[in-house]
């Protein structure tokens, strides 16, 4: 780790760099987004790009021509609509992960225009607000359902949009409804047609300098690999993930689209590159850690958990081969490289699911401001309860946060980010993108860290979500979230608390494959939903997360003083999760409203 004077602070730099400047780029033909696939081209020797399948049938590949092609007909199709850089710049897409998606955004690369992903799952609302916000002209939809959600957005009011581009067949009716709203719609095979325009500026520097990054410390991707893509692309921790493919000369796989049959894609892709997020870690630690198989289990993982101590990763031990190897083939079985991140993913977990599953196992840290990554923990380092060490696209200081105790004298601070990864600011929106940067370009995450001996960093608290309780205590709800979803019996925690209350309270959502197995070892016997509203359960799953509060070192102020049990999960499609799996806040207190004025009612009996 090296130190960095930045106008008489300190920050903190990678020190695979030894001492250079920031990365921008990793290779010299791979300096924009535009560059990195052709790169890509070259090193596959016009290999397998883009993998669908229809159910029960094997993957149906692009190869990398065959996807430039597309991208650079698609590009000039939008630029006969009237876009170009200076002028109506946006292009909408509307889709599902699949080739259409990637093979659309290498459009705007080429073309130097700029994507704006959608989401259906956050209501017409949402999906207005961003039309309106970016004045988008063009919007690429996979199905006819998209094209009509948006006409519900647009329909009986002004707008900008006037193309809908679609990937998959519609009927007149979709066509007559749209022209009533001055919406042509034209196949995505006509769009297609048109003959690539040549000259244009390529650029996408943000993102060329965040994926170079991750190949400074990351094992090397070469074009025998294989990515399967199921973690949303209007998310840019996926997209950083596959440009890191697509740079290498390697493949993408898209899922069918149903995540409940996403272990058949990856029985038949194989794929050697998963990405995965901290709510899927913890269904795979769940479900391999059966309580039919947990002794023989926990005997294996204390061996290999030994060998993982001393930086030795691998899956050809004798226990892999008894033991652990279906775990590994619940993946394809060919998995050698896996990323998370979104999400603090507890120790625990990690550590077992690298023992289980013997690959290079990494965890970043960062956010949508810094492009997807800004710090990744490095190989040879194994050891769970950090995220790793600054990327080499940026530096990474602590600042002082007063009201909750952390001074960066100490090594605490509000982590804040810099380098050419870090984005200019938030669309028409100076005064968020003042608050966010600041006059120094310093992002400032909301996230509080702490300098760790070896260099590392470890995310310890949350400012954004932080709130007072009655006595002027401030609480950081997620992470006391973070340590009640521990409990075996706990799939999904809200802590809930506001000024006006001395307490907390919590909506708990018990796991449903558990919590009939975990209540009858304590006698209680009965089906999901009579065990959710029974009050020996409902307390002894109290007593057990806050026993988990105490050994995780939470003040009694810390710890919530009643709790209800939900029996349904919250989820993007019930409006109480982002895309990115974040819980939404706001909707929550709104969503349980009465059952939180019912808990401090109980609290004050």
């Amino acid at each position: 780790m090296l130190f960095v004077d930045q106008g008489g602070e300190f920050a903190r730099r990678g020190a695979v760099l030894n001492g250079g400047p920031l990365l921008s780029h990793f290779y010299e033909d791979a300096k924009t987004m535009y560059e990195c696939f052709h790169r890509g081209l070259r090193e596959s020797k016009n290999g397998p790009c883009l993998g669908s399948r229809k159910p029960k049938q094997p993957y149906e590949w692009l190869s990398y021509s065959e996807v430039i092609e597309r991208a650079e007909n698609l590009g000039s199709a939008f630029l006969h609509k009237g876009h170009s850089k200076d002028g109506d710049p946006y292009i909408g897409i509307f889709s599902q992960n699949r080739p259409e998606w990637t093979i659309s955004e290498l459009a705007c690369y080429t073309y130097s225009l700029i994507s704006v992903p959608l989401y259906d799952t956050l209501g017409t609302e949402a999906i207005s607000y961003i039309l309106d916000k970016t004045s988008i002209s063009t919007v690429v939809c996979d199905v006819p359902e998209k094209a009509k959600l948006l006409l519900d957005c647009v329909s009986g009011r002004q707008h900008s949009v006037k193309t809908l581009i679609l990937v998959e067949n519609f009927d007149t009716d979709l066509v007559s409804r749209a022209q009533q709203c001055g919406i042509d719609i034209i196949s995505l095979r006509d769009a297609e047609v048109n003959k690539p325009l040549k000259n244009f500026k390529k650029n996408f520097r943000n993102i060329a300098s965040n994926i170079s990054a991750f190949i400074y410390p990351t094992c090397p991707i070469s074009p025998q690999d294989a990515h399967i893509s199921y973690l949303p692309l209007a998310h840019m921790f996926e997209r950083v993930v596959q440009g890191v493919i697509l740079m290498h000369g390697a493949r993408i796989g898209y899922f069918q689209g149903d995540i409940r049959i996403l272990m058949d894609d990856l029985m038949t892709l194989k794929p050697t590159v998963f990405p995965v997020v901290p709510r899927l870690l913890n269904r795979m630690f769940d479900r391999a850690r059966s309580p039919l198989k947990r002794r023989i289990l926990e005997f294996a993982f204390r061996r290999k958990e030994n060998e993982i101590k001393s930086g030795i990763m691998r899956r050809d031990s004798v226990w892999d081969k008894i033991v652990f190897k279906k775990v590994q083939a619940s993946v394809g079985g060919h998995v050698r490289l896996m990323i998370t991140g979104a999400a603090p993913v507890s120790a625990p977990v990690l550590t077992f699911l690298r023992a289980a599953l013997g690959c290079h196992f990494y965890e970043g840290y960062g956010q949508t401001e810094c492009t997807a990554g800004s710090t990744i923990t490095l190989p040879g380092d194994w050891t769970a309860g950090h995220v790793g060490a600054p990327l080499p696209c940026n530096d990474i200081k602590l600042v002082d946060v007063g009201e909750m105790n952390y001074y960066a004298a100490k090594g605490e601070g509000e982590v804040c980010v810099r380098g050419p990864n870090v984005f200019k600011g938030y669309l028409k929106d100076p005064e968020k993108t003042k608050e966010a940067l600041g006059e120094d370009g310093w992002v400032h995450t909301g996230d509080i860290g702490r300098w760790l001996p070896n260099g590392t960093l470890k995310i310890v608290d949350r400012k954004k979500h932080i709130f007072k309780l009655a006595q002027g205590e401030y609480i950081a709800p997620e992470k006391i979230e973070n340590i009640y979803i521990r409990s075996e019996a706990v799939v999904q925690a809200f802590v809930h608390g506001d000024s006006l209350q001395a307490c907390l309270v919590a909506i708990i959502v018990p796991d449903p494959d558990f919590l009939p197995g975990w209540a009858k070892k304590r006698g209680i016997e009965g089906s999901y939903e009579e065990l959710c509203k029974n009050k020996e359960v409902k307390k002894a799953i109290l007593e057990d997360i806050v026993k988990l509060g105490k050994e995780s070192g939470l003040k009694s102020f810390e710890q919530v003083k009643d709790i209800a049990l939900h029996t349904e999960m919250f989820s993007i499609q019930n409006g109480l999760l982002t895309p990115t799996l974040k819980t939404k806040r706001a909707d929550l207190r709104n969503c349980f409203r009465n059952l939180i004025d019912e808990l401090y009612s109980n609290t004050q009996m």
